[in-house]
């Protein structure tokens, strides 16, 4: 049987995170939970008592990142998984958000996951391993009008972990990034929308407009994306990536093979940049 692990979530209040936290408690690990609304993870504090770790947490508050990662490391001695999950969605053409709708998004989405990232480093060392896991999508990779915020920081939050990964293999610490496609977590409900701007109308931005109201559904299961999350996270060695939803690899293989078609014409263009080689005398 395998041994109980402890994990540490942000965002672990709805959603997803709260998926992860069920089925992690169910099987008798312990976890470290925390979010903006505690009140939410109530019922479980009272079924699953000492399992349950909590404390509030806003990611955007760097000291209190600091603070959280150190106590829950030092009451509960190690920890295996970091998932960093805290995050949300705010979409519109990008002349329509505000400059404070543009900090708090990169505040929560990107610099939050880099600060707590940072904050459980020391303490992953010191243990000798463990494993960050980064949720971020397929964002992270294709870009679409009407979401260039959000995805600045999934694309950022992305080569921010893959630069990480390489950095701390040494120690032991494996790093794995997350690209779940649309599930049925209320992601699209609680999305932010810019007020929009009629020069848009019409326009590919647009598009978002209808996001929270949207009858579409969503293709993927947050129990499946829930679970094969956390085997991803005790996968040996740790992928890199993990692609989960026929969606999210659709639009991922779509972006990359674009990327790549771009790139390719241009080798002898790039080379003509280099700065000329002197003749070898004969």
């Amino acid at each position: 049987m395998a041994r109980a692990r402890t994990w540490f979530l942000t965002g672990a209040t709805h959603g997803l995170g709260r998926e992860i936290t069920v089925q992690l408690l169910r099987r008798g690990d312990r976890v470290a939970a925390t979010g903006r609304d505690l009140g939410a993870l109530a019922e479980l504090a009272d079924e699953y008592g000492d399992l349950l770790w909590t404390a509030p947490l806003d990611v955007t508050d760097r000291r209190a990142v600091r603070e959280v990662v150190d106590r829950a490391f030092s009451e509960l001695v190690s920890i295996d998984v970091v998932i960093n999950n805290a995050g949300y969605g705010l979409f519109g053409a990008a002349e329509e958000f505000s400059d404070d709708q543009v900090d708090h998004q990169l505040a929560t989405n990107l610099s939050g996951s880099i600060q707590v990232a940072r904050a459980a480093l020391p303490h992953l060392r010191a243990q000798g391993g463990g494993r960050i896991v980064q949720v971020s999508t397929y964002g992270g990779q294709a870009a679409n009008a009407g979401a260039s915020l959000y995805n600045a920081g999934k694309f950022g939050i992305e080569g921010f972990m893959e630069a990480l990964a390489r950095e701390v293999e040494p120690f032991g610490i494996g790093v794995t990034i997350v690209e779940p496609g649309g599930t049925g977590t209320g992601f699209r409900r609680n999305a932010i929308l810019a007020a929009p701007m009629a020069a848009y109308d019409g326009t590919p931005a647009a598009a978002v407009r209808g996001l929270a109201t949207g009858s579409r559904p969503s293709p993927g299961d947050p129990v499946k994306v829930a679970s094969m999350m956390i085997a991803a996270a005790e996968a040996d060695p740790a992928p890199l990536r993990v692609v989960l939803g026929s969606d999210s690899y659709r639009f991922v293989h779509e972006a990359l093979v674009q990327r790549l078609a771009g790139v390719e014409g241009q080798k002898s263009s790039a080379a003509a940049a280099d700065l000329d080689q002197p003749e070898t005398p004969r």
